[in-house]
């Protein structure tokens, strides 16, 4: 039996034998085999030699990547640049008002400006008390009232000559101060000289100034570029709207991004603008100014928005060495912050108004300018309130627009 089982697997395996050497194809050498055996020697069960679907690939021979299933719907196209974010800045200004780094001819030296800076010791000290406004903002401009010169040569045809050192420019640095307008009725108080002497002093400190035909422009570390005018309307009445026309236009070729218009205006002690003070307010707006600061009154008054845009028609005095006590020492900062999108800017209305006293103290004037708080914050805000009721404006008590 063994015999006849041994025989058997001989004639299988020369049927084996046979078949693998001349029976074989291309395709399959091993036909048989396979079939007796499996897919043995192919551990991946492939089949070797198998055509490859023709589609995979290119013609030169190299794969084609699968098709990629379409994006669902709200999906990005794969590869796709998402599109670019817009670019936002908001740039702050404070404006403040007079300012008179010195004395008048006729002041005693006690208790003086000049008294107050000789004793002491840091010259932060006339602004320190606004310094988290001043510092917080891109730009602070005031009305720079008087000259800064060693001239004794005063125009003696005025009644008060205002003037300190050239050194006192450095009081603007340290209150964080980066521009002054210059066009009033006291530039001249030394004549030539006086101006002069004061443009040098400025410029030594980095501080921008404008007057006249001067325009001034000072590039924010955002790099908006902010162009003022200023202007004497006590001296040169409707004829500044000439000089304004010149000066808006100027700035609008240098291509400025904010234009701010200075207009030294209106009368003494009173708190309720001129006709000729609201006709040039808003003819600065219709040519172009995107924001209207008035000074020379030396008191309050009201704020009215045109087009759109503000006139702040008297900011009062501020740091004003040339009284040694005035009888109102209400003031106030105003500010406001303008938004600019890819370099263009937004229209929108974010200002608010800062009460404030020239003094910290009550009795006289000590030149620090200081923030009302409480019950006299709310009374100054109700006095600019009634001074703006006229215009439709009224601000909340934290000095924002109410409406």
């Amino acid at each position: 039996m063994k015999k006849l089982i041994l025989r058997a697997g001989m004639i299988v395996l020369s049927v084996l034998l046979l078949t693998a050497c001349g029976n074989g194809t291309e395709e399959d050498p091993l036909p048989f085999m396979r079939i007796v055996f499996g897919d043995w020697g192919n551990p991946r069960g492939e089949t070797p030699g198998a055509e490859e679907d023709p589609g995979l690939y290119d013609i030169i021979g190299k794969p084609i990547p699968p098709e990629t299933p379409a994006a669902e719907e709200g999906e990005e196209e794969p590869g796709e640049a998402p599109p670019p974010e817009n670019h936002m800045q908001t740039i702050t200004i404070s404006a403040a008002g007079d300012c008179s780094l010195g004395n008048h001819q006729e002041q005693e030296y006690a208790f003086s400006f000049r008294q107050v800076y000789d004793q002491i010791e840091d010259e932060g000290y006339f602004f320190e008390n606004v310094r988290e406004y001043f510092d917080s903002d891109d730009m602070t401009i005031v009305n720079f009232e008087g000259v800064l010169t060693y001239s004794e040569e005063r125009d003696e045809s005025r009644t008060y000559n205002i003037k300190g050192d050239p050194a006192y420019a450095r009081l603007l640095t340290a209150g964080h101060i980066e521009a002054v307008s210059f066009a009033n009725n006291h530039r001249m108080d030394y004549g030539s000289k006086g101006s002069e002497d004061t443009v040098a002093a400025l410029e030594a400190e980095g501080i921008v100034y404008a007057y006249d035909r001067n325009v001034g422009i000072y590039e924010t570390e955002k790099g908006i570029r902010i162009g003022f005018v200023s202007v004497n309307e006590v001296a040169w009445g409707l004829g500044s709207e000439q000089l304004l026309a010149e000066g808006i236009g100027k700035l609008q070729e240098e291509g400025v991004d904010l234009i701010l218009a200075c207009c030294h205006w209106g009368i003494e002690k009173d708190n309720y603008p001129t006709e000729n003070q609201q006709y040039l307010g808003r003819k600065c707006i219709d040519l172009g100014a995107d924001l209207v600061i008035g000074h020379h009154p030396h008191v309050l008054q009201g704020v009215e928005e045109y087009n759109g845009k503000f006139i702040v028609y008297s900011l009062a005095n501020f740091c004003f060495g040339a009284n040694r006590n005035p009888v109102d020492k209400d003031t106030m900062i105003f500010r406001q912050t303008f938004t600019f999108v890819d370099g263009v800017k937004q229209e929108d209305r974010q200002v608010q108004i800062i009460p404030c006293s020239v003094s910290s103290v009550k009795d006289r004037n000590n030149f620090q300018p200081t923030p009302a708080q409480g019950e006299e914050a709310a009374r100054i805000i109700g006095r600019i309130n009634t001074y703006s009721q006229e215009f439709g404006l009224s601000f909340a008590q934290d000095g924002r627009l109410a409406q």
